[in-house]
């Protein structure tokens, strides 16, 4: 299924030029888009319907469902009928690079006339190629820990920056039923405890893979991630947990700490009937939202600058593309029209470009003020102090993935689908084996991986 935009040309041309910098052209673009959902794919046929007003080139956007582009763009790249941009996730920039589906070189083009220092510096090193960004970092989002800040602050406890800090709030926060201390992911065939897993790994600078492919787990350092996970996994509640029981601990007023995605945060003010906070009478109450803090960049012993765990959204331009058009559309999507761009999904899309050069904060405060919600819409601005606006997106500047600088993510990927380190995880919080045996188990179980 795709939409055909066709362009309308504006006739105050010489305007357009002077006010956006634009090339009048003419013709088609094709946009391959993972964001197929109806609302979505409405915000970018406006975002193209502005693109052509102001270029003349109108875009096809073509919606590719996420699960098929990585086969979609194979075929087409053996037809050579790629498109000329790709909206795409993490995962396959660096495998495309090295198939030659994208041109590399316009997409440092690209970032080099929007200055990189605008740029979060996270998003471009996690897709470096031979000393290239592949493409042009978009939007992402981070991991992060919600904390009941009033209960901190109660109990005078610094936020969970650090496991230090996590143990102390344990210590101080956790008696259940009433408060549990945390509600750690234990279930083991769900995605989201491996990617709270690759979070607290990173946190200590624990990788299973290197240039080289997989490596050993370093014993020590695996060894306090382990006994982290176990003590958050006994301050939580009973049971097979994922994300949909942290949210409703926390959502319930008993939970103290959670690890969760940014896509909490409407739900969290009271934006969306279908899960709404329960902390008192009143289902879209704000109450919740005001005793909430959260974290983003979050730190080991042995790793003090910590890390976040980043999940992040690129524009490719492909080797078929018509370049230069295809290059103008995308300045444009990342300048005069960045604002849309995030508009998108503003709750999930945090601008991984703060501003420009003139105004270094223009998008994140643009970004601030943007509607989120289902059922009632607010600005997060609104919502949230700006202390914790600036939380949520420096985590970007510190973004990192299993195998994405060793330019093995498709290793990593693998190791995490393959929920080898879940089960022995589970094992060890069970009580079922011992730090050194789950270890050694986990290196069994790595290096069979290939």
């Amino acid at each position: 299924m795709s939409c055909h935009f066709a362009g309308r040309r504006v006739f105050g041309a010489a305007l357009a030029l002077a006010v956006f910098g634009l090339p009048l052209q003419s013709g088609t673009l094709r946009l391959w888009t993972t964001e197929d959902q109806p609302d979505r794919l409405e915000r970018q046929q406006a975002l193209a319907d502005q693109y052509s007003a102001i270029s003349g080139t109108s875009v096809e956007v073509i919606p590719i469902s996420e699960k098929d582009m990585g086969h979609r763009a194979t075929a087409a790249d053996a037809v050579g009928e790629l498109p000329d941009v790709i909206y795409h996730p993490l995962q396959y920039a660096l495998p495309w690079a090295e198939a030659g589906i994208l041109d590399t070189e316009a997409a440092n083009e690209i970032i080099a006339d929007l200055d990189a220092y605008t740029f979060a510096q996270g998003v471009i090193s996690m897709i470096s190629f031979r000393g290239q960004a592949v493409s042009v970092p978009v939007d992402g989002w981070t991991q992060m820990i919600f904390y009941r800040k009033d209960l901190f602050e109660q109990h005078g406890l610094a936020p969970p920056h650090s496991f230090a800090d996590v143990q102390a709030a344990l210590d101080r926060l956790h008696n259940p039923p009433d408060m549990y201390g945390f509600v750690a992911a234990t279930k083991v065939d769900e995605s989201y405890m491996g990617q709270v897993l690759e979070y607290v790994f990173l946190a200590n600078g624990v990788s299973p893979v290197d240039v080289n492919g997989l490596r050993e787990l370093d014993a020590a350092k695996t060894s306090e991630v382990l006994k982290f996970y176990k003590a958050i996994a006994k301050a939580s509640p009973p049971g097979e947990l994922y994300w949909k029981q942290s949210r409703e601990q926390y959502f319930a007023g008993r939970a103290a700490m959670i690890i969760w995605s940014p896509f909490l945060l409407d739900e969290l003010a009271g934006l969306r009937d279908s899960a709404p906070p329960k902390i008192n009478d009143d289902p879209t109450s704000l109450a919740l939202a005001e005793k909430t803090g959260i974290v983003t960049n979050f730190s080991g012993p042995s790793n003090p600058r910590g890390a976040a765990w980043a999940d992040v959204r690129y524009l490719g331009i492909t080797k078929d593309a018509n370049t230069d058009a295809a290059k103008e559309f995308v300045k444009f999507a990342m300048g005069a029209g960045y604002t849309q761009t995030l508009a998108i999904a503003p709750e999930g899309k945090f601008p991984v470009r703060r501003g420009t050069v003139e105004d270094p904060t223009a998008f994140t405060e643009a970004w601030a003020k943007l509607p989120v919600g289902v059922d009632r819409k607010a600005a997060l601005g609104d919502l949230y102090e700006q202390s914790m606006i600036d939380e949520i997106t420096g985590g970007l500047n510190v973004a990192k993935r299993w195998g994405v600088r060793e330019g093995q993510l498709s290793l990593a990927s693998k190791i995490t689908n393959s929920q080898i380190i879940n089960r022995v995880v589970r094992q060890f919080i069970d009580d079922e084996i011992s730090v050194e045996a789950a270890i050694e188990a986990l290196n069994a179980g790595l290096s069979k991986i290939e």
